[in-house]
């Protein structure tokens, strides 16, 4: 009977869940057809989730590793502008803050140059792609090939709007949805139909319409994922081999760079919480109460700020517990990192000692393809900022793999040097 009984509660708080949302969106204060991109026109009917979302703008929050607070990573990590000398990252690289910083972020970056209209600077529209809902909007008043085919200039007054409603959910049913055609098309190059996946599903795959891996392909700059062999940092190198591409050259050793973004969907998938079904969603946006009512948190942040309602929502220990166990798992991830960053550092250094000294491309080959993998393997381990977390013994597997190509570069670098003639003076000569 008790079983019942419990059932029955259980079957009648549903129903009434089910009951309340109808209602909500039978009696819609606002009602909205096409994609509308003002995030302030869904407050009225979904303040809760609204009024969340708008605290993603707060900087309050710094756990050992992170918080949401912009931090000049280049001065805390300099080993990092000669890692990507040559190239805009060299310039500026923050620590990431909330959504709600998007557009003010990408504006403000060095990064984006300082174009004087809309024909000049560095960067394609193409990097737009991930900072607004207006995004979409532009994509079906242009064309897809159209708006990635621009400079970045050319619609900043356009794209006004952060990253909010209409990026994850369908403006007229409040559907979770995919509004980035990249993510569509990469799934149906691996013969998948993203159509039908579940809605648990969905609560990870709206994220990963950005949170990954991704090129510009071609002169278009179309956003594209390298996923059409694997996920693994392995599949994508072999992808990009085959493709002949590479970011940019570097300034000082020469080596056709490949520039990791960030990852995160990807390196989810290989470990235990994504094999096990759980959803980004699930810890970066959990559930609340208010007012007797459930709703998903849109204050999308760490996790470890809010541990009683993401890790202890499944695990039973402390919250102190809990927070130490991510903490050593990034402690020893960045133990890896940290030493490859040196040896990284010093493999380009060197290699631009090996050029000045005369050094041949015949030469320099096995040493530039070295330092490629290299670095491919340091850049896709460190850009997904969770990644040592949720993947820890990927994670490091990766890194260790980077530092053992970075010291077989400086090897193979040496004898080159040694070849021309270089040496390296003793301070007592």
């Amino acid at each position: 009977m008790v079983v019942v009984f419990v059932l029955g509660l259980c079957v009648s708080a549903l129903m009434e869940r089910r009951a309340e949302v109808a209602s909500i969106f039978n009696n819609r204060k606002n009602v909205i057809k096409g994609i509308e991109a003002r995030n302030e026109r869904y407050n009225d009917d979904f303040p809760r989730e609204y009024q969340t979302w708008t605290e993603t703008a707060k900087t309050d929050f710094e756990s050992e590793f992170n918080g949401n607070i912009a931090v000049d990573v280049l001065e805390k990590r300099p080993e990092m502008v000669v890692l990507w000398a040559g190239y805009a990252f060299s310039k500026d690289y923050s620590t990431p803050r909330g959504h709600m910083h998007a557009i003010e972020d990408i504006t403000a970056s060095l990064r984006t140059g300082a174009p004087m209209n809309p024909t000049e600077g560095p960067q394609p529209s193409t990097c737009w792609t991930c900072k607004s809902p207006d995004v979409p909007r532009m994509m079906e008043a242009l064309g897809v090939d159209s708006f990635y085919h621009n400079k970045w200039a050319a619609f900043g007054d356009e794209i006004v709007n952060p990253i909010g409603c209409s990026d994850c959910h369908d403006s007229e049913t409040m559907n979770l949805h995919i509004s980035r055609p990249a993510l569509i098309e990469a799934f149906q190059r691996q013969g998948k139909d993203i159509t039908k996946a579940t809605p648990q599903e969905m609560r990870s795959l709206v994220c990963a319409q950005c949170h990954v891996e991704y090129y510009f392909k071609g002169d278009g700059k179309y956003l594209t994922f390298p996923w059409d062999k694997g996920f693994t940092v392995e599949d994508m190198e072999a992808y990009y081999d085959e493709a002949g591409f590479y970011d940019y050259i570097h300034k000082l050793s020469r080596t056709p760079i490949l520039k990791a973004q960030h990852p995160d969907y990807e390196i989810a998938q290989m470990g235990i919480h994504g094999q096990r079904g759980v959803s980004c969603a699930d810890c970066h946006m959990p559930y609340k109460s208010e007012g007797g009512v459930k709703f998903s948190d849109h204050h999308i942040q760490s996790p470890l700020a809010m541990i009683d309602r993401t890790c202890q929502a499944c695990h039973r220990e402390s919250e102190e517990t809990l927070r130490n166990n991510v903490y050593e798992r990034q402690r020893k991830a960045n133990e890896i990192r940290n030493r490859l960053e040196q040896e990284l550092a010093k493999a380009h250094i060197e290699a631009k000692y090996a050029w000045d000294a005369g050094a041949t491309e015949d030469q320099m080959k096995d040493v530039l393809a070295l330092i490629r993998q290299a670095q491919w393997r340091w850049d896709f381990g460190v850009a997904s900022h969770g990644g040592s977390f949720h993947a820890p013994q990927e994670i490091q597997r990766i890194l260790s793999h980077g530092l053992d190509r970075a010291m077989q570069a400086r090897l193979a670098v040496s004898k080159v040097l040694v070849k021309n003639g270089f040496y390296r003076r003793s301070s007592n000569a």
